[in-house]
């Protein structure tokens, strides 16, 4: 048995879940707690703070329980690692009480905000120092929306005693019972407030938005000490927190993207794709976001205080994957499970001619046509449902050749390998036209819970658990690779076919 174990909390958007690893990266317990979201018209996406974190606690009792009931000890638990969803957002008084309901990364209420900021000529600006685009996904436009429209929210902004903190500082300052106000660069990053270049809070922007007096927790890598907590009594010691980081990019680091090229795309409903670009952020020409990819501490300098190392990454966010399958399937009734697909898709030599256009819900990066319908073309007599299924399947793959293709063109990095998770990474004619249409390898390590995983091994380095990255290149060795195969001319024709159509 191993001495030391990593706790890692990934908090989702529909649910918190809980692993407990060891040294060697396996997974020796795991428990999952739903989590409620209330979606109101508008567009307004809301939870109850309070509730995140009673959730938070939920799960980590039960995967403890779990581990307990196997005969762990909780004693050898050594640190805690934990990832969270990004731009939701929790605003609150000196007194810890919430001045309002978390806003969730899906909310739309600030529409009106992002046109405004656009028609004051702000798009440059904020794309130079923050890397994002004006839009509501953002936490920033939805808290000037608060401050506009919530009477409470703004005299406790106005009085400088209001605190913001995207979901991790929110949960780090319940468990240290306010002792610990502090967040990771990558959380920091995706609220409209952070400077890419100088690693710190924009003083400009915050006064153009009108916050200037809004108290903003403190910046720290995404591996280092945050605090300590005995989880409201779950554990009888205080556990270190080692790691603090946003869901996406803790799926890039367990997935091994530590170099520039190497990239994770995670195929759920939609897909991102992050591609790490090394040690300067580069601004995107071609649609991408700029963020962090991931931070560490390494050892001290000199004069004893902590290094940092950063490195950057391109994000593309594709709207529509794993839900043009579902709607086959729910809607078309082509087929009863979606595991039928994969037989389907190989059961006809090509797609016939026929391209799916999954733009459901608009199309994201790089075209951002939002506006756009989604269409099917190529159709004839002689097209069966088994080229319509082919032809969705294939728009998955299509969709990350443009998004990597343009991240090449913004960087000049050529992709080196491509990890994939998410549900769709189980569909084997997928991966092998991934890796065909790309020429380039496709990795897939099979592991549901990559986002705990980075947070896990985040934390472990800083515990002293995992000794380098180097050593957590060993232990992440158990993964399947899909190497470009006969059909990569087959594959690149039908691209030229897929341009000729989305543009």
């Amino acid at each position: 048995m191993t001495s030391s174990y990593i706790l890692a909390i990934d908090q989702g958007t529909s649910s918190t879940k809980t692993l407990l690893f060891d040294e060697a990266g396996n997974v020796v317990a795991r428990a999952s707690e739903p989590l409620k979201t209330n979606y109101f018209g508008d567009g307004y996406v809301e939870q109850e703070p309070d509730e995140i974190f009673r959730n938070v606690l939920t799960s980590v009792g039960k995967c403890m329980g779990a581990f307990a009931a196997e005969g762990g000890n909780l004693k050898v638990i050594k640190a805690c690692g934990i990832s969270n969803q990004r731009e939701t957002f929790v605003v609150w008084d000196e007194s810890g009480e919430p001045l309002h309901n978390a806003i969730v990364w899906q909310c739309k209420r600030s529409i009106g905000v992002c046109e405004r900021l656009k028609a004051d000529g702000l798009e440059e600006t904020i794309q130079e120092k923050t890397g994002l685009f004006i839009d509501p996904y953002f936490s920033g436009s939805k808290l000037i929306w608060l401050y506009e429209n919530v009477e409470k929210v703004r005299q406790t902004i106005d009085a400088g005693k209001a605190y913001f903190g995207t979901v991790d500082t929110w949960l780090l300052y319940k468990l240290t019972n306010g002792q610990q106000y502090l967040t990771d660069y990558t959380n920091a990053s995706r609220t409209l407030f952070f400077n890419l270049n100088t690693l710190a809070w924009d003083q400009e922007l915050l006064q153009t938005f009108g916050l200037s007096k809004l108290n903003l927790p403190e910046l720290k890598p995404s591996s280092a000490f945050f605090g300590e907590s005995n989880f409201n009594g779950l554990f009888d010691h205080n556990l270190p927190i080692t790691s603090l980081i946003g869901d996406s990019h803790a799926a890039a680091f367990g997935e091994g993207c530590f170099s520039p090229g190497t990239a994770k795309a995670t195929l759920g409903t939609g897909c991102s794709i992050i591609m790490n670009i090394g040690e300067k952020p580069i601004r995107s020409k071609h649609g991408m976001v700029t963020t962090i990819c991931w931070s560490t501490e390494e050892r001290p300098g000199p004069g004893g205080e902590p290094r940092r190392s950063v490195d950057y990454a391109l994000e593309g966010v594709i709207v529509t994957c794993g839900a043009t399958i579902e709607w086959l399937k729910n809607t078309l009734e082509l087929f009863a499970e979606s595991p039928e697909t994969e037989a389907m898709a190989t059961a006809v030599a090509d797609n016939g001619g026929v391209y799916i256009i999954p733009a459901f819900s608009g199309l994201g990066a790089p075209h951002w046509q939002m506006s756009r319908k989604a269409s099917i073309s190529g159709l004839t007599f002689g097209t069966s449902k088994n080229h319509i299924v082919r032809a969705a399947l294939e728009s998955i793959p299509y969709q990350i050749k443009d998004v990597i293709v343009a991240m090449e063109q913004d960087t000049g990095i050529p992709l080196e390998e491509l990890m994939v998770n998410g549900g769709i990474s189980a569909n084997t004619f997928v991966l092998q036209f991934l890796a065909d249409l790309l020429g380039k390898s496709v990795v897939n390590k099979g592991m549901p819970d990559v986002s705990a995983q980075g947070a896990a091994y985040l934390a472990g380095l800083k515990a002293g658990i995992y000794k380098d990255l180097a050593y957590l290149t060993s232990i992440n060795s158990n993964r399947e690779t899909i190497n470009p195969g006969i059909g990569q001319e087959k594959a690149l024709a039908d691209y030229a076919g897929w341009q000729t159509v989305i543009n």
